[in-house]
């Protein structure tokens, strides 16, 4: 065991920048991890390259190694590479290996976590719709179904992986099994399946689990010759006896050190104190500890990837994954990131460059135009069964984005409290053409007084799908039956609407002379255009609106809600272009300001630490 003499600040001495060129070994010795033999402490951020423009991996993994790292560390989204059975891609946003050269180019090591379960905050827990949908499967267990799929997956993950490990001269020294398993199942078989497709893989690096350390999370989620490590943002000392006590030997390492957290619709924008979390910070260096800052930049949920958490209410993430991280959703450097950067000093040492801070934004207004998409407008949805006798989820439609218009006949033409088994996750309710409601699982609403009519149109928004526990892969849209005053409404119909595919047709639509106020029904649609000189990061201000989606230049930015506490979306200066730049917002609640306005700074919502 290494002393606490041992430790003291310098004596860890490595050159200021390793450069990551040719063979090396990298292996778990009795006390520390071991870089061709010699001490080394991994000191390794946590960066998602499926939630940062491709264009600003290269600027984010530079500015990791200027806070003092000398690893960036990533998940692997499964449902980022296959959102459609048999359907790989790892290209563009998706190119782990380019993400991993880039790293290996800035003179850094690697740390890949492939799940298959990511929690992360991320849709469906990482895992696809199409896998959670499939009957009888078993999740994240010794289930032969389930096993044959995770199997695929990893050995293309590991195609990727393996020749870029740090034995072949690339950067990867750490692979991770699973993910917390411990906080879900105890299936020892399970994990010992995930080693051995990992090893048949050529993967030769470490194999690490990852567990809140607790007794019962480390004995469940750990597996022989797997090294454990733990995940916490507070009471270090304590933290790392208990690691060290299910592992006598071997570095001790916080594969997940917490120093921020995530936020969600309706509650504040949640911080922590820079000067607290740097001491855990110091103690956890000062016992000789390895450490991955979760998150060393979070980034953004773009699109519809933001996930959900329901301990008993659903509380759907929102779009920013800012997590209050050293460097925020801009890749801007934080008070954390320099009072991280004066810790670290202290072990090791950090490069005198420092990376600035951007000035102001852009501040500018575009004027929005209401559009009709016409009805020939080419936007692909796969037209379900004619009619059902109850609602078809998403799944049995098989529609991947975030709207489904369900409709049928009232019975009767009579009014009165209209009933649903499960609205999943929040639905817009018309008669005939017009407004009369809408319903919100978070507040657990199931039912509404409609007045007497011939037809009602449900629109629901899946509004992200729960990452962790029991809830993983459940269905979306109308769940059960649905009555009026008791009696069964059955014949519905169920149109998918592409999210991304109904901006691209705003667009190119016409204008419509009927304005704002010439549709009572949601979704409301706006565009405009705007002209820059030269690009820059923007942020979008939502207020004034309601509820919904907006794109630039086609780009999904992601999901906007007047709940906040997010009010502004980040747009990256990645996805604009000097000259013309077109904005358009799908609004599915209410338009008070056909406005887009772009402002300064971000503005995330009141702050709670």
């Amino acid at each position: 065991m290494t002393s606490d003499a041992d430790r003291s600040p310098g004596a860890n001495r490595r050159p200021e920048r390793h450069l990551v060129t040719g063979e090396q070994r990298f292996a778990i010795g009795e006390t520390d991890f071991l870089l061709d033999g010699e001490p080394f402490r991994v000191l390794a951020g946590a960066l998602h390259y499926f939630r940062v423009h491709p264009g600003q991996w290269a600027d984010r993994i530079r500015k990791a190694r200027l806070m003092g790292l000398n690893t960036i560390e990533t998940y692997v989204a499964w449902n980022a590479h296959e959102p459609v059975r048999g359907e790989w891609d790892a290209t563009g946003w998706n190119d782990l290996g380019a993400f991993l050269d880039l790293v290996a180019a800035e003179g850094m090591h690697a740390i890949v976590r492939p799940g298959p379960y990511i929690c992360a905050e991320w849709h469906n827990g990482g895992l696809p719709v199409w896998l959670t949908g499939l009957e009888g499967v078993g999740l994240r267990r010794s289930e032969p179904l389930y096993l044959t799929e995770v199997t695929a997956y990893l050995q293309r993950v590991y195609d990727i992986v393996a020749p870029r490990q740090i034995d072949r001269g690339g950067p990867v020294v750490l692979v991770q099994i699973e993910n917390e398993y411990g906080a879900y199942g105890d299936d020892t078989a399970y994990l010992e399946h995930l080693v051995r497709v990992t090893r048949d893989a050529a993967i030769t690096v470490p194999l690490t689990t990852i567990d809140q350390p607790t007794d019962q999370m480390l004995r469940d989620g750990s597996v022989a010759g797997v090294h454990l490590t733990g995940s916490f943002g507070s009471r270090a000392e304590e933290r790392l006896a208990t690691l060290r006590h299910h592992q006598p030997t071997g570095p001790l390492m916080c594969a997940e050190f917490w120093d921020g957290w995530f936020d969600w619709w309706g509650n504040a924008h949640h911080t922590t104190p820079a000067a607290a979390t740097a001491a855990e910070l110091d103690t956890l260096l000062a016992a000789g500890a390895s450490v991955n800052f979760y998150m060393f930049h979070g980034g953004t949920n773009f699109g519809l990837t933001n996930g959900a958490n329901d301990k008993g209410r659903y509380l759907p993430i929102v779009t920013s994954y800012d997590y209050d991280a050293p460097l925020d959703e801009r890749g801007d450097p934080t008070d954390k990131y320099f009072a991280f950067r004066e810790v670290i000093a202290k072990y090791a040492p950090v490069p005198e460059e420092v990376p600035a801070v951007s000035g102001p934004a852009p501040v500018f207004e575009v004027a929005l135009t209401a559009v009709a998409v016409p009805a020939e407008a080419d936007v692909p949805v796969e037209t379900a069964e004619p009619r059902h006798e109850t609602p078809p989820t998403f799944e049995e439609i098989a529609h991947l984005s975030a709207l489904v218009s369900y409709e049928a006949e009232l019975p009767g033409g009579q009014g009165g409290v209209l009933r649903f088994g499960e609205v999943r996750d929040h639905a817009w309710v018309s008669v005939d053409g017009v407004a009369v409601g809408a319903l919100s699982r978070t507040r657990h609403e199931d039912a509404l007084v409609v007045p007497g009519g011939r037809r009602v149109r449900v629109l629901v928004e899946e509004q992200g799908r729960v990452n962790y526990d029991a809830r993983l892969g459940e269905p979306k849209g109308l769940i059960g039956p649905v009555s009026l005053g008791g009696a069964p409404v059955t014949g519905w119909t169920a149109t998918p609407i592409d999210v991304a595919a109904l901006g691209a047709a705003v667009a190119d639509a016409a204008g419509s002379p009927a304005g704002v106020a010439g549709s009572t029904v949601a979704p409301f649609l706006l565009r405009g255009s705007f002209s820059l000189e030269s690009i820059a990061d923007l942020f979008l201000d939502t207020a004034g609106w309601g509820k919904g989606y907006a794109l630039v230049n086609g780009f999904l930015l992601g999901r906007y809600w007047s709940s906040g506490p997010q009010r502004t979306l980040y747009v990256p200066a990645a996805a604009l272009h000097a000259g013309e730049n077109s904005v358009v917002v799908i609004e599915l609640d209410r338009v008070t300001d056909a406005v887009a306005r772009f402002v300064a700074e971000p503005e995330l919502g009141p702050r709670e630490e």
